[in-house]
Order: C-alpha cells, then structure tokens, then sequence
C-alpha cells in the first residue's frame, strides 16, 4: 500500500513538474495590462502599430490594448474618465483640462512639437486668401487640426467669421469629405495630406513651413494611475522608444505597417509622407516647454487662469530622464535593427 502511495505521490509530482514547466515556458504568468488611446490615423501616431507589429509589447510583458478615440473632447475624456491609462494626442484639450482644475494630467513625453497639418484645397482654391466664405474639414473643433487652421488663416490676414468649419470626425473621413465635395478644403496631415496630393487636388497652405509651435502629438496620463503602477509606465515608455528608433531607421518597416494600418499601397504617397513628416517628429520623445507654452497663451483669452500655469508644472519625464541616465537612449540608437 506504501509502495503505491508513493508510486502514485512520485506520479503526481512529476506531472506537476511537467505541467508547471510548461506553463512557464508558454508565459503562463499574466503580463501587465495597459489600455490606451490614440486619436488619429496618422504617421505621428503610429508608434503603437509599430510597436505591435514587432511584438515589442511582448518583449516588455505588456498586454497593451489600444483603442481608437476621435480627437478633441472624446479622447481627452477617455483619459479624465479612467477609460484608458495613457493616451497619444494633441495637448489642447489636455492642457485646458489642467488649467481649470484637473491636475491629475500630466505629459510623459512628446512626438510632435510643431503642427505640421496642411491646408489642401480644390484646385481652384490658387492662394489662402481664396478661402474667404469655404467650407474647410477638420476632424473637430479643439482638434490639432481646427488650431493648425485657426493659425494659418490669422497668418494670411484671415478670421475663423471667414470661414465654415465642418467637423468630419477623423482623417481620412476629412479626405472622403473633400473628394465627395463636401467641403472646399481640408486640414490634412502625413500621409493622408500625400493621398490628397495623388488625387489632384493641392496643398493651400503648406503647414510645415509655418513652423507653428505646439505639442501636437504627446504621450500623457494622469499622476494618480502613474503613481500604482510606474514600472509598468516606464516599461511601455521604452517601448515606444524602440517603437520610435524603428519609425527613424527602418522606413520599408515603417511603410508596411502604415500600409497595413491605413489601407494605403502607393509607394510615392508613402515616401512623400515619410520625408516631409519624419524631420519634425522627436526621436527621444522630447516634449519641448515652448510646445505646451504655446497652447497656455493660446488659451489665456478665455481662460485667465492659464496665464498662472508654466508649461513645466505639466510635464513628468522621470522616464525619459532614466532612459537617459541609464544608458538605454545611447545604447538604443548605437545599435542596428
């Protein structure tokens, strides 16, 4: 009775030996879960795709879910409500948020400090002056691309009273919006602004040659969900660091997710959107001051109290600052993919 007993007791362990191994080996131990938002179809956007698609977020034991929120009010509501734990948008709303009150926001990063959204119009529409009394698509009003338009009409000698607004929604529904002459012009970006171009119609105000500060493309959060988890944050900062090595070094890589993510095969649109937006995009994700300072004094008409906030006092970059000191920044882009 002994003898089987232990037989059987041998036996089991031995299973659970197996068992437990292979569990381990498959990854059975849960990784972290992280849900996050971006709020445009565009290439300053595309970290997290790139980031997917090299199975990065496996490598950091990240279960990252990501989810699309039109820009404006929704996507920085997604944040403010608990919906999401990091997000990947423009710092309008964000920073507005904070000036009246919400000091939970803060901004880990950036990817864009400029806009560089374009204006792109019928081919009749020949100079900005010309859209006096048009009707011009912009995903929504609060949206990066309504300021790029707000900014480039003043700079033309231009009111908003001169214009129409259109919200569509999202990018390329702005696209679909002009082609269907829905609207007369449209504020595009890299690389549905290049799709536009293909399909004859012509750039009215080229917005990278305003060089219009502004953190137009960030990676922020709130301190509280920070403060639970901050391994977690820090590792999914370094995966969008290596996600962002890969958008400046490898564009064959960087074109097939961007083909793949937009539904987009046109080699010369691809290249022509990757030359024009890469030379502004941070390759550390860098989150300049003046950026954030910008949108403060943007807002201060309507919202006095901005005029008492510095663009520091929403600014983290205790992660950026670790990749720095660390070594991991250096190590990074020393290396070849």
């Amino acid at each position: 009775m002994r003898t089987r007993s232990a037989k059987s007791y041998m036996c089991i362990l031995a299973i659970s030996v197996v068992f437990g191994a292979v569990l381990a080996h498959s990854g059975a131990v849960a990784a972290d879960k992280l849900i996050g938002v971006y709020s445009a179809r565009v290439m300053s956007q595309s970290m997290p795709w790139i980031a997917q698609e090299a199975g990065l977020f496996k490598k950091y034991d990240l279960d990252f879910q990501l989810v699309f929120v039109v820009a404006g009010t929704p996507a920085v509501a997604a944040i403010l409500a608990g919906d999401a734990e990091v997000t990947i948008q423009g710092g309008l709303g964000l920073t507005r948020a904070f000036v009246q009150g919400n000091k939970d926001i803060v901004f880990l990063g950036g990817i864009k400090n400029i806009l560089t959204h374009s204006i792109v119009g019928k081919p009749e529409i020949k100079k900005p002056e010309n859209l006096r009394g048009k009707k011009i698509g912009v995903t929504r009003i609060g949206s990066n691309p309504h300021y790029l338009a707000v900014q480039a009409l003043r700079h033309f000698g231009l009111e908003t009273r001169d214009v129409a607004f259109i919200q569509t929604g999202g990018t390329p529904e702005a696209l679909a919006a002009l082609v269907s002459g829905g609207v007369d012009a449209a504020v595009l970006t890299a690389p549905i602004d290049a799709q536009a171009i293909g399909l004859g119609f012509h750039y009215v105000v080229y917005g990278p040659d305003l060089r219009i500060p502004y953190a137009a493309t960030t990676l922020n959060t709130r301190r509280s969900i920070m403060a639970k988890r901050p391994q977690v944050f820090g590792r999914f900062m370094r995966v969008m660091a290596e996600a962002t090595k890969i958008l400046h070094t490898d564009r064959e890589f960087t074109h097939r997710v961007l083909g793949k993510q937009l539904r987009l095969d046109d080699r010369k649109i691809l290249d022509a959107a990757y030359d024009s937006e890469i030379k502004v995009l941070e390759p550390r994700l860098v989150i300049k001051p003046e950026a954030l300072q910008a949108i403060l004094e943007e807002i201060s008409p309507v919202e006095p109290r901005a005029k008492k906030v510095k663009a520091q006092d929403l600014i983290d970059t205790r992660f950026l600052d670790e990749m720095e000191k660390s070594g991991f920044f250096d190590q990074l882009w020393s290396g070849k993919r």
